[in-house]
């Protein structure tokens, strides 16, 4: 049975129409807890639905739902759970007759479990009345009229022809779940948090279900919450420094039709030195500050950071017109291996017309950081706000336009991952591995195996990392169904193949051309001489000093990983940087760079793969997009004679890693103030990293000589290997 196909696709104009002529006359803006005109006494906005199980749709109702399902909806805010019950929370079938259940509260949802299974191909109307109100003694704000006063909120949804048996699987974990583990360097205020293939019952996702201990097994205090199928456990304190813990969920977790999972899940991760305290941002929305837009579209916002997903809500992502006033209605999901909000308005948007996006800074990271937005005051906690203009038309349906591996490839490496670029852009919460799957071909097909799936928002490129090494010479079949791209579109046949089948070879392997880091690949520091920080630099990875003896600045800089020096492991990380070093300036010469030339001048459409060559100083002083084509395991390598200058941000597009581009000058890179840099620099003296800039790989000092690295506010983040 599909489980995404409840989606929206077909939405009507005419509720957003009600709300508008409603709220004339309610000038100024609202927010989640006063309305209506700023010049008169303010309206009290109590508690909204941010998202429901099954889906609200419009017009409805939602098709195919499993007849055991349970039904659930999220709230803005904590409710009061006495009023949270059989009165307040109804399910009605066919001539209005009651379906008999238990309500419950868990987790910030409102819970109705039916006593029996649902009769197949039936319309069911639920409701949950004002009587429920919040914690602070508001009643709810619904969709039904007179808003934005107080009103009921119902949605309807159809059963398909029987039950759901599939089992809910976890698909990603933040700090993330690494074979062979630990993951290092987590921060020790990280929440732990837990995304699952399907919706979960929140009454089982608990302080039983999922835990965490330290060493000894002694359990760590701390809350446990559910939204947008992911669960997270916030301990009650930080955690301490450079230590092991690890995470379980249990089999008492449950999908919201009863479906446990088929064994527990467990994984582990060490702490490092210090908390994160760098304030999240939004690193792109869908659509931007653009025209043209599709009437039927959602719209997203894709964060810099993991986000905490019980903030992510109607509360802190609105959309508002140039009506007074008036909000679109709409409910917020967040896609955390994306880590995307996502707001699906329940009508079709007005055409040719300027909408306004909000996020407010009760949006928060796992470790509780608000929003540093792009609103005054900076670089202060701030909303991010942005405006988009309707086209007068609707989206279509997308695509798969590229996948690597290609269809009926050979000799693919057992390390590979697998993934595949739309047409268009996707809606995060639809591509999972419940969505996405990998299985040894048969026939008859094998179970699709284990994997991470991830998606790229700004390059619309889905990827599934399996969570060990493809068998060799083996033959897989890949298979997308049931994603659907932002405006409910599932996913069409297209040029391209899906399924598609691959054979792998017999040998792992880098990508082709990448260059060999060996046990340096671990650090996001390596120096010869010294270490300084000035400000509160990160560095989240391992440092190395060998030979050098001297790192200062930390605190308040902040190490999240391991610090080696003149130790065995800084001497066989030395030792492997001279090897890289000697085999990335080994390589033939590539295109050559005239000396001094600005990259980003010279490739203003972006730069392919390849190795580039210069006998002197190479700079980056405008934008340098490093596009890979589509293809993940695309390599650059960056040969220079002299030193490397960055005034601009080097960025990667198209499925480019971080992790496959190479740095490598011969004296000193200078990273510019401010900007983003993304590869690994191999230099062969000093690195300093500018005030406020972030490396997005490794600072390896010293290849050949006496190497410093100096930071200034600098931000450093090991890419996944």
């Amino acid at each position: 049975m599909n489980r995404l196909g409840n989606y929206p696709k077909i939405m009507v104009w005419s509720m957003a129409l009600l709300v508008a002529a409603l709220a004339v006359g309610c000038q100024g803006n609202r927010d989640p807890i006063l309305g209506g005109n700023d010049s008169a006494t303010p309206v009290i906005v109590g508690p909204q639905v941010t998202l429901t199980v099954p889906a609200t749709t419009i017009p409805g109702p939602t098709l195919a739902v499993p007849t055991n399902t349970a039904l659930s909806a999220a709230f803005t805010e904590s409710m009061n759970p006495a009023t949270i019950n059989g009165t307040s929370f109804t399910v009605t079938g066919p001539g209005g007759i009651a379906v008999v259940g238990a309500v419950t509260y868990a987790s910030g949802n409102a819970i109705f479990t039916p006593n029996a299974y649902l009769a197949a191909d039936t319309t069911y109307n639920a409701t949950i009345t004002t009587a429920a109100m919040s914690a602070s003694g508001y009643p709810l704000a619904g969709n039904q009229a007179p808003l934005p006063a107080a009103s009921d909120y119902k949605w309807s949804f159809t059963t398909g022809a029987g039950s759901d048996l599939i089992r809910p699987q976890v698909t990603l974990t933040v700090p993330a779940t690494t074979i062979p583990g630990p993951t290092p360097g987590v921060a020790t205020s990280s929440a732990v948090s837990v995304v699952f293939t399907e919706p979960m019952n929140p009454g089982t996702i608990n302080a039983a279900s999922f835990t965490l201990t330290g060493p000894g097994s002694t359990a760590v205090a701390g809350t446990v919450t559910y939204a947008s199928s992911t669960a997270v456990f916030t301990p009650t304190a930080a955690l301490a420094p450079s230590t092991t813990y690890t995470a379980t969920v249990t089999t008492a977790a449950t999908d919201t039709d009863g479906n446990q999972m088929a064994a527990n899940y467990a994984w582990t991760f060490t702490t490092g030195l210090g908390s994160d305290t760098t304030r999240p941002q939004v690193k792109l929305t869908i659509p931007g500050a653009t025209t043209g837009v599709a009437t039927n579209t959602a719209i997203t916002a894709t964060f810099t950071k993991a986000m905490s997903p019980a903030t992510i809500n109607a509360a802190s992502f609105t959309l508002t017109t140039p009506l007074p006033g008036v909000s679109p209605l709409g409910s917020v999901t967040y896609a955390a291996d994306a880590q995307t909000a996502i707001f699906t308005p329940l009508a079709v948007l007005a055409a040719d017309t300027t909408y306004t996006a909000t996020i407010t800074t009760a949006a928060t990271d796992v470790s509780g950081n608000q929003l540093a937005g792009n609103q005054a005051p900076l670089p202060a906690a701030s909303k991010y706000v942005w405006v988009f203009t309707t086209g007068s038309s609707m989206a279509s349906a997308p695509t798969i336009t590229l996948t690597v591996p290609a269809n009926v490839a050979t000799l693919v490496p057992l390390n590979s991952a697998v993934n595949a670029t739309f047409s268009e852009a996707m809606n995060p919460s639809t591509l999972s591995s419940a969505t996405f799957t990998v299985q040894l071909t048969g026939p008859p097909l094998g179970s699709p195996i284990p994997g991470t799936v991830t998606y790229d928002s700004a390059d619309h490129i889905a990827t599934f990392t399996p969570l060990s090494d493809l068998a060799a010479s083996a033959s897989y079949t890949v298979t997308i169904t049931g994603a659907a791209d932002l405006a409910g579109d599932e996913l069409a046949a297209g040029l391209v193949p899906n399924p598609w089948t691959f054979t792998t070879g017999t040998i792992l392997a880098l990508a082709p051309g990448a260059v060999n880091l060996g046990s340096a690949s671990t650090f996001g520091i390596m120096a010869s001489a010294a270490i300084t920080s000035t400000g509160n630099s990160v560095i989240n990875g391992n440092v190395a000093l060998q030979p050098g003896t001297s790192m200062t600045g930390f605190p308040p800089g902040v190490v999240n990983g391991n610090i080696d020096a003149n130790d065995g492991a800084s001497a066989l990380a030395y030792t492997d940087l001279l090897t890289a070093y000697n085999s990335a300036k080994g390589l033939a010469p590539g295109t050559t760079i005239t000396g001094g030339a600005d990259l980003g001048a010279l490739y203003k459409n972006g730069i392919p793969p390849g190795t580039y060559t210069s006998d002197s100083t190479m700079l980056v002083s405008t934008p340098l997009v490093l596009d890979a084509g589509g293809n993940v395991n695309a390599v650059w390598v960056f040969q220079i004679g002299t030193s490397l200058t960055t005034g601009a941000s080097v960025s990667l597009a198209n499925g480019a890693q971080a992790k496959n581009v190479f740095w490598v000058p011969t004296a000193a890179a200078t990273i510019g103030v401010g900007t983003i840099f993304d590869g690994t620099i191999l230099a062969g003296g000093n690195v300093t990293g500018v005030t406020g800039s972030t490396i997005n790989g490794r600072i390896l000092a010293g290849a050949i000589g006496q190497g410093t690295v100096a930071l200034q506010d600098t931000t450093v983040n090991v890419p996944a290997s």
